[in-house]
């Protein structure tokens, strides 16, 4: 039996420069399934994604998904991709399973704690305060040439790197500092700058967009303490749940997290198209 892929639309082209298309998954011409494949609207017209794959019941375990997949990687390499990713729920093991075989990795993760409805409290000698205008300009570009730099570290082309940097800083933060909804904080111990901390209230949940001990500080707790940090002050703005993100290899950070009692949500893989 011979498993192909169909489009089943035209081409997507989407206002955010991103496109899309819809394909069967057939077998012998007969439809078994479905994989929508797309661009990365922030990682930019190199980078493919897997946006979504189903096989019917009666046709799953018999290698499907898998060729798939496979087909959609050539799809992409036929758009110019040099990359694909894919983000998949932590209790996906199937999905897991099928993309760890066909050689995609963990680049990050998205991890997610449920809070109690008593803030914590910081270590003695540890407070924190707004961060001001000054420190946030410096922090803005430090931070921009910081993020561009990982993900150029990660295999994105660096003019695509660069531009994720500018257009997610533009969509987070426009109005920089006095942004809804965000919250700058600087902590300090003994009336030492240590660490800063970017904390988004979202609808329901908060998120932990940058937290980072100052270089001369780390390795004395202060990593723990923004991130008690983060959980008082979206407790404090009235939020169950407090999230992140986490790239793969950083193992302190993985570390804190699983301590404080982090879960994975999701894993978001990606494989290079040589």
């Amino acid at each position: 039996m011979t498993t192909t892929l169909r489009p089943a639309e035209p081409l997507q082209q989407h206002p955010d420069g991103s496109r899309s298309r819809r394909y069967a998954v057939c077998v012998n011409s007969r439809p078994v399934g479905e994989i929508h494949l797309g661009t990365s609207p922030s990682l930019g017209a190199s980078v493919a994604r897997v946006i979504d794959l189903r096989i019917a019941e009666p046709d799953r375990r018999r290698g499907r998904g898998t060729v798939a997949a496979l087909a959609a990687e050539e799809a992409a390499r036929a758009w110019g991709c040099v990359q694909m990713e894919a983000v998949v729920p932590a209790t996906a093991d199937a999905a897991l399973r099928l993309f760890g075989a066909l050689g995609y990795t963990v680049r990050n993760r998205g991890m997610e704690k449920r809070l109690g409805s008593t803030p914590p409290a910081l270590p003695p000698g540890s407070h924190a305060r707004p961060m001001t205008e000054a420190e946030f300009a410096a922090w803005q570009e430090a931070e921009s040439e910081r993020y561009a730099r990982g993900w150029i570290g990660r295999g994105i082309p660096e003019a695509a790197a660069r531009a994720k940097a500018r257009d997610d800083h533009a969509r987070l933060l426009p109005h920089g500092l006095a942004t809804e909804g965000v919250l700058f904080s600087v902590l300090e111990h003994a009336g030492v700058r240590v660490g800063t901390l970017w904390l988004a209230l979202e609808e329901t949940k908060a998120f932990v967009f940058d937290v980072e001990a100052d270089a001369a500080h780390r390795g004395r707790g202060h990593g723990r303490t923004l991130m008690l940090l983060a959980e008082r002050q979206a407790i404090e703005a009235g939020r169950t749940v407090l999230g992140l993100n986490v790239f793969a290899g950083n193992t302190p950070a993985e570390r804190l997290y699983a301590s404080l009692g982090y879960e994975t949500v999701t894993h978001s893989l990606s494989k290079p198209l040589l």
